[in-house]
């Protein structure tokens, strides 16, 4: 591994600087635009469904190249693609913040989403090659709540810059964020790479994939506009289905795959990302029906709404140190199912709670259980897999994250939309909390199950510990 400049010592510190900068502006950016989205629509003189596609085009970016991105770390450099994709995020930030009307804004937001897939998964990658292992959960677990932080002020941000000077100013704060990671990352991110793997990309199976996610994203993101039984969404899920089945059969011909679908047989691989996707797409699902309950029931304005979110927000910035912390006494699969228990128990119990004394505590518990199962999923895949195949693994967390957070998004809008006829919307949402908490607990109960059946049957050949045999 190449080193940066200055001693090692130097060279963590500053890694850690450029990562979690360039994390905080992602996080910051996407929480903002939120609640940007009636100005951009006033500004631009377009509807609202057409202001949407400022987030769908950037979903859509994002979600196709998370794999594409870890694996071209690992490939051809941590580092290099590193300085790429926050270089990419931040020229698509000044083309946002320029951009004469919809089309090249939503031009700019997909070089933006592209910036962000290739940043994600290499930033995890550079992390786990950059500290030593005794150091490397906690480092992993500070950046995530660094970056949860830019979650926690995104609405603030985005609400006080559109009601203020401007909704192009989000993407304007961007930039000197942005330079200040990329330069500090060019002064100091070493370099590493997976030595086993040749300097060549998979390009047709990165071709299929994206082909598929694209696809797969599209008919979720626009199913409603288009109709979720219209021949445009089903021709959508049916081409998706069929990339994806060349895809897997391309990965397993292939000399050099993509994705080692090996990495399938990692039981506490696959454990981790079952319950930090479900995570996601619960706080997903939360943000959105807990939005709704705020300002459409209980009659906050958007403001006040904001500050009530400030408990779970700050919950959610805590959780990556709180897991750094659990990991050191517990297995990784131990701390998902903790988090599942928690975020389960949370959502159930946010249905039942009326009283703001109440409502407020209950929410923050669900934030942390959420924060938790979503943020330590990226730290707990680094502990289970290969430090070479780093970018890899955190590149199809992030895709499944990602991907099933949009699904799980629309099937709340649809279950609400089809209750709400019969019944008052806050039964309906309650309806939709309840079920996703219950889904959570019996996974949580799952994977804790999973775990016990797996220490037994390894336990008489040989003593496992907290970090399980990795693949290759």
């Amino acid at each position: 591994m190449r080193t940066g400049t200055g001693s090692p010592a130097a060279a963590r510190r500053g890694a850690f600087v450029a990562v979690a900068v360039a994390l905080f502006c992602i996080q910051l950016d996407f929480f903002a635009l939120n609640l940007a989205l009636p100005g951009i629509a006033a500004e631009l003189d377009v509807t609202l469904s057409a202001a949407q596609w400022t987030l769908s085009a950037y979903m859509l970016a994002i979600g196709c190249f998370f794999i594409i991105g870890g694996r071209t770390g690992d490939v051809f450099g941590r580092r290099g693609t590193l300085l790429a994709g926050i270089a990419l995020f931040t020229a698509g930030s000044v083309g946002c913040a320029l951009a004469p009307g919809l089309g090249l804004l939503v031009a700019a937001r997909i070089v933006q989403g592209v910036g962000a897939a290739f940043v994600f998964p290499v930033s995890v990658s550079v992390i786990t090659n950059t500290f030593p292992e005794q150091t490397r959960a906690r480092a992993l677990g500070a950046v995530f709540g660094v970056a949860n932080i830019g979650t926690a002020l995104g609405p603030f941000v985005g609400g006080g810059f559109t009601e203020g000077p401007g909704w192009r100013w989000i993407f304007w704060l961007m930039v000197p964020l942005g330079l200040l990671s990329l330069g500090t990352a060019v002064r100091y991110v070493p370099d590493s790479r997976d030595p086993s793997a040749p300097r060549e990309l998979d390009l047709p199976g990165c071709a299929l994939i994206v082909c598929a996610l694209a696809l797969l994203t599209l008919a979720v993101e626009r199913g409603d506009a288009w109709g979720r039984g219209s021949a445009r969404t089903l021709g959508c899920l049916a081409a998706a289905a069929v990339s994806c089945g060349l895809f897997l059969l391309r990965e397993r011909l292939a000399r050099h795959p993509l994705i080692d679908l090996r990495l399938f047989r990692n039981l506490p691989y696959v454990l981790v990302t079952a319950m930090g996707s479900l995570s996601n797409m619960a706080y997903a699902v939360t943000v959105l029906l807990a939005t709704l309950t705020l300002q459409g029931v209980r009659g906050l304005s958007p403001l006040s709404a904001g500050t009530v979110f400030l408990a779970p927000a700050l919950m959610v910035a805590v959780s990556g140190p709180l897991g750094a912390r659990l990991g050191r006494h517990l297995q990784p699969t131990a701390v998902m199912a903790l988090a599942g228990a928690v975020a389960g128990t949370g959502m159930y119990a946010l249905t039942e709670a009326t009283a703001w004394w109440l409502y407020v505590p209950v929410f923050a518990w669900c934030g942390l259980g959420l924060g938790l199962g979503y943020t330590y999923a990226g730290v707990a895949t680094q502990q289970v897999v290969a430090p070479a195949r780093a970018g890899e693994a955190a590149g199809v967390l992030l895709t499944f994250l990602v991907t099933l957070g949009a699904i799980a998004l629309a099937a709340a809008a649809a279950a609400v939309s089809a209750m709400t006829p019969q019944r008052p919307p806050e039964e309906a949402y309650d309806a939709v909390l309840r079920l996703g908490g219950t889904v959570l607990l019996a996974t949580a109960l799952a994977v804790t199950a999973a775990t016990a059946v797996r220490r037994r049957r390894t336990a008489p050949g040989r003593r496992t510990g907290r970090h399980p045999v990795r693949h290759s």
